[in-house]
């Protein structure tokens, strides 16, 4: 994600400065279960509270030929620049806070009734402070950021790793329309259409690569949790994004050697 300053709002500055570690109103929020928070916690992280960035982004137009199959760029970067603009205020709230990351981070798409190409973007996750030794902060000096579960959180760190931050690529992509007589020929024949199959693995391997990237820049050893998503939106049948998104880690030391985490057993009388 971006390191560039951004400016918090003044209302967002009183709900932190209310959540600040010592204030008056000390008080953490956090959309965690039950569970999540209480193996976040096991697992050396204090929350201090909840924090959000937001972008209401308009998403201009861009055509795609009828019959070439071709990656829409100006869409792809929209589509990122917006989740980087939501992201990095998450993340300026998370510094605003002193926390060393956020954890359980969501990031959705609301598309608004007030304008078909008016969509606001929102990253959500809970900001938290290690209460264990260890450089935290990631090669940005920002906040890590990571959409792992509470529970696989816990078991990346009782594993040895950290996290260092999200990671994404994004990928809008027109798909060729079939030709009349091509789409009648194959009507009634168990055929691969090739056109299609080329389509969806282009966009997807751009989407890939450009995750990867990401996590390139953020000197990782790998990404875990990867997800790759086909997100349509407001396009049509023939425009599709394609998304990937997982958090990039590296191990805590050099020298780590992988350990079998130890794992809770229930109580017994």
């Amino acid at each position: 994600m971006s390191d560039n300053q951004v400016q918090i709002p003044d209302d967002a500055m009183r709900r932190l400065n209310e959540m600040k570690p010592g204030s008056a109103t000390s008080l953490f929020t956090s959309d965690l279960s039950v569970n999540e928070f209480l193996l976040v916690r096991e697992a050396g992280f204090k929350p201090l509270g909840l924090v959000l960035g937001s972008s209401v982004y308009h998403v201009g137009i861009q055509i795609g030929r009828w019959s070439q199959n071709m990656e829409l760029d100006k869409l792809s970067q929209a589509m990122y620049h917006a989740r980087e603009l939501a992201m990095t205020r998450m993340e300026q709230e998370a510094k605003a806070l002193g926390a060393d990351g956020i954890v359980g981070v969501r990031l959705d798409i609301e598309f608004k009734e007030f304008g078909a190409d008016i969509a606001e973007f929102i990253a959500v996750g809970t900001a938290v402070k290690a209460e264990i030794s260890g450089t935290w902060l990631n090669n940005k000096n920002m906040p890590f950021t990571s959409d792992l579960s509470g529970q696989d959180f816990w078991t990346l760190i009782q594993a040895g790793y950290a996290p260092l931050g999200m990671v994404m690529g994004s990928c809008v992509y027109h798909i060729a329309h079939q030709r009349g007589f091509t789409a009648m020929s194959n009507m009634n024949r168990n055929v691969e259409i090739t056109q299609y199959t080329e389509a969806l693995y282009d966009a997807r391997e751009l989407a890939m690569s450009r995750m990867q990237a990401e996590a390139e820049s953020l000197h990782s050893e790998g990404i875990v949790g990867v997800q790759l998503l086909s997100l349509p939106h407001k396009w049509g049948g023939h425009t599709t994004e394609f998304f990937a998104i997982g958090t990039a880690v590296k191990p805590l030391r050099s020298d780590h050697v992988i350990t079998k985490p130890q794992m809770f057993l229930p109580l017994t009388d």
